[in-house]
């Protein structure tokens, strides 16, 4: 959820400084996670593409004013205070990436065909599926949704918060929680994102949460920042909402990936049963994402991402950043707007 912080073959001539604009291989799929929104997302590849454009259309048609407005006119023209809303953000995310895939397609800067593999961070997840062809552009978008809405409203109902540890490994992320757990009693205090190494992020009450981050900056010398988000996602805090979220995955149609799609909560493939595709999605919301994993499980299978290029989905260049920690000499090209 929390997105804290290969040269291409020659085909339809230059596009950004330095690279070609046609992929000869399927790429690498990276799918950013809430945080990469920004007001205009997306408005390059509207404009551009009328793969992209009939997206926007197709998100309006099946959403319609349920957020207030029509989706694509908060996407466009915003106020930043209501597509930073969960419940808007996460579909507006979706919507601008599977818009900035179609428009890739159109424009021919990709292969034909499906990606080699593909990975999403949080609700990225959701993403990765859809362009993996798991499950329909219009269903994807109902789940997105309803998990924008469940989460916003289970955030609401609790005082609660997020703190990116940075420098922090596992074992000293689990020291600041039992710090703050044996001093907040009965409130709940998790590890939600590995994000990349010496990047751990706790969820959970605002009081343990910020003890925790307290008890880091002074003890372990870490720093700890308290992040702007509406609640403790991927803590225990999100049960209400993954209960919500596993009825609508319950009567959503899911099919096996045609390319390996990676899990969140396991930083491996998912399974081709769609009952485990579902479960996973389920756990994703009360348990930690481990984006660190699935890309060393990436650097460690070759045989997977195979001889493409890696590319970030817009909008944003959120996952480009974290792969420099992950893995410096891995180049991932981002397409938060078409080439020039």
């Amino acid at each position: 959820m929390v997105g804290f912080v290969g040269s291409l073959s020659k085909g339809l001539g230059p596009g950004r400084r330095g690279i070609q604009t046609k992929m000869s291989a399927s790429p690498v799929v990276l799918c950013p996670g809430q945080g990469a929104q920004s007001v205009g997302m997306g408005k390059a590849w509207k404009e551009k593409s009328k793969a992209a454009q009939k997206i926007f259309d197709r998100a309006d048609a099946v959403l319609g004013d349920r957020l207030g407005s029509k989706l694509s006119d908060i996407i466009m023209n915003g106020p930043k205070s209501a597509l930073d809303r969960t419940d808007v953000a996460q579909p507006a995310i979706f919507v601008t990436s599977i818009a900035s895939w179609e428009g890739m397609k159109e424009l021919e800067l990709v292969a034909p065909g499906n990606p080699a593999t593909a990975a999403g961070l949080s609700l990225g997840e959701y993403t990765a599926l859809t362009v993996g062809g798991a499950v329909e552009f219009e269903a994807a978008l109902e789940l997105v949704a309803l998990r924008g809405l469940a989460m916003q409203e289970a955030s609401e109902a609790v005082d609660s918060t997020m703190c990116a540890l940075v420098g922090a490994d596992e074992e000293k992320a689990t020291s600041c929680i039992e710090y703050a757990l044996e001093r907040c009693k009965g409130q709940v205090l998790v590890a939600a994102n590995f994000n990349a190494p010496g990047q751990v992020v706790l969820s959970g009450s605002s009081e343990a949460c910020n003890m925790a981050a307290t008890y880091a900056a002074d003890e372990l010398k870490l720093r700890a920042v308290m992040l702007d988000v509406a609640g403790a996602f991927h803590s225990p805090l999100m049960a209400p909402a993954a209960a919500r979220l596993g009825d609508a995955l319950a009567g959503t149609s899911i099919e096996a990936p045609a390319c390996p799609v990676l899990a969140n909560v396991t930083g491996l493939p998912h399974e081709a049963d769609p009952e485990s595709i579902r479960n996973r999605l389920i756990e994703q919301l009360t348990n930690p994402t481990r984006w660190s994993d699935c890309m060393s499980y990436y650097k460690s299978n070759p045989d997977v991402t195979g001889e493409g290029d890696w590319i970030e989905l817009a909008p944003g260049k959120t996952l480009t950043g974290i792969m420099k920690k992950c893995d410096r000499r891995r180049k991932v090209i981002g397409f938060d707007s078409p080439p020039e």
